[in-house]
């Protein structure tokens, strides 16, 4: 039996289909069965980017599978982590949660060049992300 995550985030943008699948396959990457990893938009798109996809495959991160999801406000409760990615004022707020937002150049309609850059941004941030809930559960 493996242990409890020590946290659940949720990454959420517009289309759920760039910025947010993206972070949330690094930290699955990163953090495994460590964090609970979650994301969603209000406004989902069809499918992942492509170019999306491409970028984090040459990182080794396969997010080919991951399909959008719509945000619902049980995500959110379920969550101790709401990171927003350009998605507004469409995100309910609960207290008792962290919120951050990450002001990130969204991908879409991009091709893989463009999409590099904004790709490491977020691996940084989810490293720093980790990081943090790593230390705050330190013993």
């Amino acid at each position: 039996m493996s242990p409890a995550p020590l946290a659940s985030v949720l990454f959420v943008c517009v289309h759920n289909a760039g910025r947010s699948q993206m972070a949330a396959g690094f930290l699955d990457h990163l953090a495994g069965d460590r964090v609970e990893v979650r994301s969603a938009g209000s406004a989902p798109g069809d499918r992942v980017n492509p170019a999306a996809v491409e970028a984090m495959r040459e990182a080794g991160v396969d997010i080919s599978a991951r399909r959008p999801k719509v945000l619902t406000t049980e995500a959110v409760q379920a969550s101790d982590y709401v990171i927003t990615m350009g998605c507004g004022d469409a995100c309910p707020v609960f207290p008792g949660k962290k919120y951050l937002d990450w002001v990130l150049e969204d991908p879409a309609g991009q091709g893989v060049e463009a999409v590099r850059p904004i790709r490491d941004e977020i691996k940084a941030l989810v490293e720093a992300l980790v990081a943090e809930i790593d230390a705050k559960h330190a013993v």
